[in-house]
């Protein structure tokens, strides 16, 4: 398993906004500073195909760590994301395999078609990595990314990749770079917390993995909310309550035959996820159950399908019931 290298100690911080640069690691929490970037750089090191490309946001979505070790590997379009996929079209169909960043309001919401028709019809090896999904932002819904997923998970060939952490991600770029067909990553970015190397994890395309076990609750989660939901459990493991934690960082294709082993155990099942309740994670495991014809209820903890408030990320976490605190209570008052 590769580990990411130099992880550092986040600092404290004050409560504020959410700006742009934000980090979204706890103080004392391990991270890893830019973790796509060095990957990308290393990926680049062993594949000459691999080139990076931004929407003038280079340094907001990490690439600017390859632009700066390989400038010659690196194209700034601009803002102009419908551009910007239109080159990584073009760059993929002379065989490079182009990496392409920008914020994921503006890849779905801008973007859409040149996706669907130029890169996904096409089945071509484009992989748009974008920043502040979800609630990651606390400036509003011009740039929280709520809906990404569901606006993306209808579209045939593209895989969808939503990380827990640094080691999610510096482990996923090398396989989405050998996947064939177009990709789009959920990108944490900044001083990323570094969670998953003390659960025996290694990233997988297209599997989830059982990070621990427990007897009364089960929490299906993706992205970041993997991180709360494993806070979560150890801190109800202190009342004698058993939480097991299903991390799936694949949402398409979904893993479902590791959702299906995980339930008919008799447990609470919730799934977790930093996205609307429409569309996601939630979605995806309610169709597995309905699908499979399995007698299971399941409760989503998510962001509700409503426009969410701008202001500082932990009220509005609290606010939106996508804290550790927040989970706690709820899974208490389901038992």
């Amino acid at each position: 398993m590769n580990t990411p290298t130099n992880p550092v100690t986040a600092p404290a911080k004050k409560l504020v906004s959410g700006a742009m640069s934000a980090d979204l690691a706890k103080e004392g929490q391990r991270t890893v500073s830019a973790p796509l970037g060095h990957a990308l750089v290393e990926a680049a090191q062993q594949d000459e195909r691999i080139v990076g490309l931004s929407a003038d946001l280079a340094k907001y979505t990490d690439v600017h760590i390859l632009r700066d070790a390989m400038p010659e590997r690196f194209y700034q379009i601009g803002m102009a994301e419908q551009a910007l996929l239109g080159a990584a079209t073009g760059l993929a169909m002379e065989g490079f395999v182009p990496f392409a960043s920008t914020y994921s309001v503006f890849a779905t919401r801008r973007a859409y078609d040149f996706l669907a028709l130029d890169i996904a019809e096409a089945n071509l090896n484009v992989n748009m990595v974008c920043a502040l999904p979800g609630l990651t932002t606390g400036y509003g819904p011009s740039h929280q990314a709520t809906e990404d997923v569901a606006i993306l998970r209808g579209m045939p060939n593209l895989t969808i990749v939503d990380p827990c952490d640094a080691l999610d991600i510096q482990q996923a770029v090398p396989q989405l770079a050998a996947s064939d067909g177009p990709t789009y990553m959920r990108l944490l970015r900044g001083k990323v917390p570094l969670v998953l190397d003390e659960y025996d994890y290694s990233f997988e395309l297209g599997r989830a993995k059982l990070l621990r076990e427990g007897a009364d609750v089960l929490l299906i989660s993706t992205g970041l909310m993997t991180e709360r939901a494993l806070e979560t459990a150890t801190a109800l493991e202190q009342d004698g309550i058993g939480v097991a934690v299903l991390h799936s960082p694949t949402l398409k294709p979904f893993d479902e035959e590791s959702v299906v082993s995980a339930l008919g155990k008799g447990r609470l099942v919730l799934t977790a996820e930093n996205h609307s309740v429409v569309g996601g994670l939630f979605d995806a495991v309610s169709r597995t159950v309905a699908g499979r014809g399995l007698g299971e209820r399941i409760t989503p903890i998510g962001l509700p399908d409503e426009f969410l408030d701008a202001g500082a990320l932990p009220t509005l976490n609290d606010r939106y019931g996508v804290s550790v605190q927040a989970m706690m209570e709820r899974i208490r008052t389901l038992l």
